[in-house]
C-alpha cells in the first residue's frame, strides 16, 4: 500500500473528467492514498472539493511561491477558513522559488511567514516548496518556529546538510522521480541515508516522472518506480518501503488511506 505524499490533481495540471481514471491507474499499481495540493486560493477550493468526493484523497492548501504576488489580507482569510476543514492535512505548497523568481522574493517571504503561522494556529503540518533557497528556507523556518508543527519537504532535491537541518526541525523527506536518476547523486545519497521514521515518497505529478517515464508527463500511479529506487537505495523490499512511508505519513498528519 502506497501514498503519494504530493501530487497535483486540478486546474491546468489535469482535466476533471481524467482525474478518476487517472487515479484508478494508481490504485493498480497500489497506490491507495494520494495527497492533493493546492497552489493558490482557487486551486485550493477544488482541491478541497476533490477530497471530500473521492475516498483515499485527502488536501493540502495553500498559496505557492510563484503565486505569492497574487496574495491579499482578504486571501489570507479565505486560505484560514478553508484549511479548518478536517480532509486538510497540511498547509502548503507554500516556501520560496528563487528559481524562477515569478513573484517578487520579498513577498514570497513574507507570504511563506503567512502560511507558517496559519499552520501554527490551526496545529497542522506544513508542505514545503523550495527552489534555490536552501539557506533561505531553512532560516524562515527556524524563525517561526515551524518545528512546532512539522511539515514535508517535498521533491527533496537538496544535499545532506539541507537534510540534517531539515530532520532537526522535525520535517519529513519527500522523494519524487529524482530519486530515479542516476545523476541526482546528492539526493540518491540522502534516499539511503535519511532516517527511516522521516521519508517518503511521491510523484509531484504531473511533473518530474521517474524512470522509465522520464519526460513525460507523471501520474500518481508512477510512485511506484520512485518507491522502488529508494528500496533499492536503501536496501530493502519495496513492500517495506511502502508500509514505513505510510506509517510515516499517518505519523505525521493523522491520516493513512485506511484510517
Amino acid at each position: 500500500m502506497l501514498v503519494d505524499a504530493h501530487c497535483h490533481l486540478t486546474g491546468s495540471y489535469l482535466a476533471q473528467d481524467q482525474i478518476e481514471a487517472t487515479l484508478a491507474r494508481a490504485r493498480a499499481e497500489g497506490v491507495t492514498g494520494f495527497i492533493a495540493v493546492g497552489t493558490d486560493l482557487e486551486d485550493s477550493s477544488v482541491v478541497l472539493a476533490l477530497a471530500h468526493q473521492l475516498p483515499g484523497v485527502q488536501a493540502s492548501l495553500g498559496v505557492h511561491p510563484h503565486e505569492a504576488k497574487t496574495w491579499t489580507p482578504e486571501t489570507g482569510a479565505a486560505l484560514a477558513a478553508l484549511a479548518a476543514d478536517p480532509s486538510v492535512r497540511f498547509i502548503g505548497e507554500t516556501g520560496l522559488d528563487w528559481h524562477y523568481d515569478l513573484s517578487p522574493r520579498d513577498e514570497q517571504e513574507a507570504v511563506f511567514r503567512a502560511q507558517i503561522r496559519l499552520a501554527l494556529a490551526l496545529g497542522k503540518p506544513l508542505m514545503i516548496h523550495t527552489r534555490s533557497a536552501p539557506e533561505a528556507t531553512l532560516r524562515v523556518l527556524e524563525e517561526e518556529g515551524a518545528d512546532r508543527v512539522k511539515g514535508i519537504i517535498h521533491c527533496f532535491s537538496e544535499d545532506r546538510a539541507f537534510a540534517a537541518r531539515a530532520l532537526d526541525l522535525g520535517f519529513y523527506l519527500s522523494f519524487s522521480g529524482i530519486a530515479t536518476f542516476k545523476k541526482a547523486e546528492a539526493v540518491r545519497e540522502v534516499a539511503a541515508w535519511a532516517p527511516a521514521d522521516r521519508i517518503l515518497v511521491e510523484t509531484d505529478a504531473p511533473f518530474l516522472a521517474p524512470v522509465p517515464y522520464r519526460g513525460k508527463p507523471n501520474e500518481p500511479g508512477f510512485v511506484r518506480f520512485t518507491a522502488e529506487a529508494v528500496a533499492g537505495l536503501r536496501g530493502i523490499s519495496p513492500g517495506k518501503l511502502a508500509e514505513l512511508t505510510t506509517r510515516n505519513l499517518e505519523a505525521l498528519c493523522g491520516w493513512a488511506p485506511s484510517s
